[in-house]
């Protein structure tokens, strides 16, 4: 902590800054610095002994599950650099604009006596962002408070393929299907799956299945992640964590309501051959899978007469993206 509160650079009156994916008032007076990818404030008063800290850290990506999001920051951010032991008491989740709040604190001691950490985690939109919050004596509790109010997290850009890079799957693919017949529609039958990968720089991908029928008083979410590799053509995902979860309807509509139950879900390890496809009819580049055998994760092949053995993911927009559950 000591490291912390050096090479700072003072900042004088309250203004309106960004950092990553948060707009939010300095606290005035504060000082100020970059490191390491983590923005600090801090102040102290060397005449109380007292001293207050607020950190943001990077945003990186979301497992899929605020809850682990905040256990992950918890344990890396808090237990692991402020070497806090005891566990966090978590406040009630929030959610605001898409992004669900997870907020945890606890007491600890260090060279300078008995303080406290606050660790913010919000997760949404494929991505998790933190905020810690670390004092030691309630006079800064005004501050901290104000800060965390101004704190506004905006949406990420879906990075949709548009070029023609046939080597590259990087960001987000989605597909659609659903029975919209007049009979089904009539008849009160209608509902729909969605299907979404989004493959990241690190050779790390997410995998949304969402699925929602009149018929049901379900909506069947599955999460799942892992690691995927590419070699020439070939495509290999390798889930390492994959559950399915149940919710309830939000007064009987395509809302979200509570979760009933959450079951693991099939760890399909599955070699695709794969290619990019420029429809002209649409004009955009869709992401081609193929597989002799059809897979739980993927569902019913929906390649048509132009691909065999086949599933077609396109970049999906903004409004056909999966909104996980607030």
């Amino acid at each position: 902590m000591v490291c912390l509160l050096t090479f700072t650079i003072t900042s004088l009156a309250q203004s309106t800054e960004t950092f990553d994916l948060a707009t939010f008032q300095s606290p005035t007076g504060w000082n100020k610095q970059s490191k390491g990818g983590v923005l600090i404030f801090n102040t102290s008063n060397q005449q109380k002994g007292t001293y207050a800290m607020i950190m943001l850290y990077a945003s990186g990506q979301s497992s899929g599950n605020a809850k682990s999001d905040f256990e992950n920051d918890w344990q890396q951010f808090i237990a692991g650099q402020l070497e806090v032991k005891n566990k966090p008491q978590l406040e009630p989740a929030k959610t605001v604009e898409g992004w669900q709040s997870i907020t945890g604190g606890a007491a600890f001691e260090n060279n300078i006596g008995t303080s406290a950490v606050i660790l913010n985690t919000f997760s949404g939109y494929g991505k998790s962002f933190s905020v810690a919050s670390v004092f030691n004596s309630e006079d800064y509790l005004p501050a901290i408070e104000a800060f965390s109010l101004s704190v506004e997290l905006r949406k990420p850009e879906a990075k949709l393929n548009t070029t023609d890079d046939s080597a590259s799957i990087m960001g987000t693919w989605g597909v659609s299907s659903g029975n919209h017949s007049s009979y089904a529609m009539s008849n009160g039958l209608s509902g729909y799956i969605k299907r979404q990968y989004t493959f990241n720089a690190d050779g790390t991908y997410i995998f949304l299945s969402k699925n929602f029928q009149m018929t049901s008083d379900k909506i069947l979410l599955v999460r799942q992640h892992g690691k995927y590799q590419v070699s020439g053509n070939n495509l290999t995902i390798s889930p390492t964590s994959s559950v399915i979860e149940a919710w309830s309807k939000k007064q009987g509509i395509d809302e979200w309501g509570t979760r009933v139950n959450s079951q693991p879900y099939p760890l399909e390890k599955v070699t695709y051959q794969f290619t990019k496809h420029y429809f002209s009819g649409i004009q955009t580049w869709s992401l081609v899978f193929q597989s002799g055998t059809a897979t739980q994760r993927d569902g019913p092949y929906v390649g048509g007469s132009a691909f065999d053995n086949a599933w077609i993911y396109q970049p999906p927009c903004e409004k056909c993206l999966i909104e996980l559950p607030r």
